[in-house]
């Protein structure tokens, strides 16, 4: 197993996305909001390659909000950072408490990501980066598609690049193209060191509950989660038509 092949095969999906929806430009400093989980661990791996041949130069910071959970331990993320000479920080924050004890919150998952996502923006800011990368992956379009669907009523899905006026961030998911199950894979092969999430809603959220319907629908129907995405692009929804010569590859 060629650990560096491995790693440069998937970089190359994720300079697809980067290229098709022209996600950074020459001089950009990207923040990587890094959970310590499989998808943002491989992908500042990902960018931390793409820097080496990207036509457009760009620096990368990686930074991690930590919720507040009990025995979280974020060594491995900075001990990685520091071995790809990476600048690292870690913002402690209550939201785990907010979100459970105080407010009890009966759909956390909603709070606890606006929330996670208002410290993140807050945090880039105060470095004077104005651009942050996370690792919402291919599934997580489709199921966030599927979720505005059939729980909204609406055609809707985050976007590839999304511009956040009131703070001057701007977002961009450069694994749309790469599966949870590749991610998977990928980060056993190459060893990733990935921190657990010990959070109570991780099997009981709507996301999850989304999630197991597409796994039960797609053993009938092996191409459905494919011909999704390819329809949020086709259509396409607000900000997904990419290049002419987008490819995907999973």
């Amino acid at each position: 197993m060629d650990k560096a092949k491995l790693l440069n095969d998937f970089t190359g999906t994720v300079r697809r996305a980067v290229d098709d929806y022209d996600m950074i430009q020459a001089g950009d400093r990207v923040a990587v909001g890094v959970s310590g989980g499989k998808d943002s661990m491989l992908l500042l791996l990902a960018l931390h390659h793409l820097r080496k041949f990207y036509p457009n130069s760009f620096e990368l910071e990686a930074i991690t909000i930590e919720l507040g959970f009990e025995g979280m331990d974020f060594t491995p993320v900075k001990e990685l950072c520091a071995e790809l000479d990476i600048p690292y920080t870690c913002l402690k924050t209550d939201i785990k408490e907010i979100v459970f004890d105080v407010r009890q919150e009966e759909n956390p998952c909603s709070l606890c990501a606006k929330m996670r996502r208002g410290a993140l923006n807050d945090a880039i800011r105060e470095r004077d980066i104005r651009k942050l990368a996370l690792g919402h992956h291919f599934d997580d379009a489709v199921e966030t598609f599927m979720m505005s669907l059939l729980f909204e009523g609406r055609i809707s899905c985050f976007r590839p690049v999304t511009y956040l006026d009131r703070s001057g961030v701007t977002q961009i998911r450069p694994l749309i193209y790469a599966g949870e199950q590749k991610i998977a894979n990928l980060a056993e092969a190459l060893e990733v060191p990935v921190v657990e999430n010990p959070c109570p809603q991780d099997k009981g959220s709507k996301r999850y509950e989304i999630k197991q319907l597409l796994k039960n629908m797609s053993a009938d129907y092996p191409d459905m989660k494919s011909k999704i995405f390819g329809a949020m692009q086709r259509q396409p929804l607000p900000g997904w038509q990419p290049k002419e010569n987008w490819r995907l590859n999973r």
